[in-house]
């Protein structure tokens, strides 16, 4: 077995094995918590969610870290007189946690605020001013990107090639993988900075920001700069040292590469991988608010099917940009038909009496997740498998059928898409679906007469209404079946 990782600074495929024996350490950056979720949010959310089932597979052990940014430029912006920036955090903060949890996502071993670390990012910006790393200058605190040579090793950048990133607008933010943008506003003033490529550490606070949003601090009154934040709240969490740093890959400059300069320049090892997921576009166009295109994740879980939603989002390779149409959740939907109705036939066929037979992870399936969490690859040996028990199930082979069967419940689960998982039921689908089986089994009894007495019209009549309804009807020795049509 070889877990092998693209390591976006390493710029290559690299075999993974964790730091400590059987405990696999992950920091993912998450939501600044400004407005609701996207679409994207949630793509990136559960290419982590993945590697992180897959890697709890093979390593045993994963503790998965994944922030909120609850105080930023953006948070204050969007606060009014009836919501402080506080209680909009905390409100948008709840809507990506249902968004998260409606498509399977699991939760993070810990979820830390910004808030919550200002001491620790306070340690480590004494620290850096102490190593001659950054400078206080008119109440904010910059670090020096002159004073550390290896500055742009994640991105392989030299300084003077490096452009300050503009803000862009705020009415038509373009977010990529995760919605970032590059610097805050903030970032981009002048005030007392030796170099317009230096990052804000701390911020100095302002006449017109909120008294509440200010923490007092050796260099004065203030509050924390975006990118320290992440690298006190990794260092709480997971140590000076860490397996995994995750993350869109619009994040990997400015935020990700003034991560990495701070904490090393710190004295900290920092993260020994660096994996991102790439970005969603909406009919080959990079999502924005100004091309109308900015999908909501609320929108999407009011139009489609949760579990639909996770497989047109995980079918995708995690480092793809991901093209999202209406045909992605429709060839989701029909796909997840497709293993559905495989499960439900077999059980129904195997009954309580399966055969005991020795059945585990299909050997392709397990390469294909550990080449580089190669998801793809790894639901086409979901279906082949799913085609295989089918043709079982033709032939009478029950051993055959029931390895089958358990192997795509297996495979399934580690995705995370598993149909016959309960967590993709709820109480009105079930009353649905209860309705929906007596009035099919009402007229299949109908049907059953018909034929018996020789009414071949009206057998017919019954037939065509059923299929009309898009339903499937399966004649065997114990009885018809009906199942919806994939």
């Amino acid at each position: 077995m070889t877990v092998r990782l693209y390591d976006t600074q390493a710029q290559a495929l690299r075999a993974f094995a964790p730091r400590e024996p059987g405990h696999v350490t992950m920091y993912v950056c998450g939501p600044t918590v400004q407005s609701g979720p996207g679409i994207h949010h949630l793509r990136a959310a559960l290419a982590f969610d993945l590697l992180r089932r897959w890697l709890a597979r093979r390593f045993g052990r994963v503790t998965f870290i994944r922030n909120v940014t609850d105080i930023d430029d953006k948070v204050l912006q969007n606060a009014t007189e009836t919501e402080p920036w506080w209680a909009l955090a905390y409100r948008m903060e709840q809507e990506f946690t249902r968004a998260y949890a409606a498509i399977g996502i699991l939760p993070p071993t810990y979820e830390p605020r910004a808030t919550a670390s200002i001491p620790q990012m306070q340690e480590l910006i004494g620290r850096l001013i102490d190593a001659g790393h950054a400078y206080a200058a008119a109440g904010d605190v910059y670090f020096d990107v002159r004073s550390w040579p290896a500055y742009g090793a994640l991105t392989h950048q030299s300084v003077d090639a490096m452009v300050p990133t503009p803000t862009p607008d705020a009415a038509d933010a373009a977010p990529g993988a995760s919605g970032r943008m590059g610097p805050s506003a903030a970032d981009s003033d002048e005030r007392g900075k030796r170099d317009p490529r230096d990052f804000a550490l701390w911020k100095g606070a302002k006449q017109d920001e909120p008294a509440d949003a200010v923490w007092s601090s050796p260099w004065g009154p203030g509050r924390p700069g975006w990118h320290i934040e992440c690298s006190a709240m990794s260092r709480r969490y997971l140590g000076p040292e860490f397996d995994i740093h995750g993350g869109g890959i619009d994040l990997r400059f400015p935020h990700h590469e003034n991560e990495l300069a701070q904490s090393t320049a710190a004295g900290d090892a920092f993260a020994r991988y660096w994996v991102h997921n790439g970005l969603v576009t909406v009919g080959d166009q990079k999502m924005s608010k100004s091309l109308g295109n900015h999908l909501l994740a609320a929108d999407v879980l009011a139009e489609r099917d949760p579990l639909t939603v996770r497989y047109a989002l995980g079918a995708a390779h995690y480092r793809s940009t991901l093209d999202l149409t209406p045909a992605s959740f429709d060839e989701a939907e029909a796909a997840l038909a497709r293993i559905r109705t495989f499960q439900e036939r077999a059980a129904r066929v195997l009954g309580t009496a399966s055969p005991l037979v020795a059945a585990d992870l299909p050997e392709a399936f397990a390469e294909a997740l550990d080449d580089d969490l190669g998801v793809p690859q790894a639901l086409a040996v979901v279906h082949e498998t799913v085609r295989a028990g089918n043709g079982a199930l033709d032939a009478g082979e029950t051993d055959a059928a029931a390895r089958a069967l358990i192997e795509v419940g297996r495979m399934t689960g580690i995705l995370g898409l598993n149909p016959a998982d309960p967590q993709w039921r709820d109480d009105t689908d079930g009353a649905q679906t209860a309705a929906l089986d007596a009035l099919v089994r009402a007229m299949i009894v109908q049907r059953a007469q018909a034929r018996a007495d020789k009414n071949w019209a009206a057998a017919d009549r019954l037939r065509d209404a059923i299929a009309a309804a898009g339903i499937t009807l399966e004649d065997s020795p114990d009885g018809t079946h009906w199942s919806l049509d994939g």
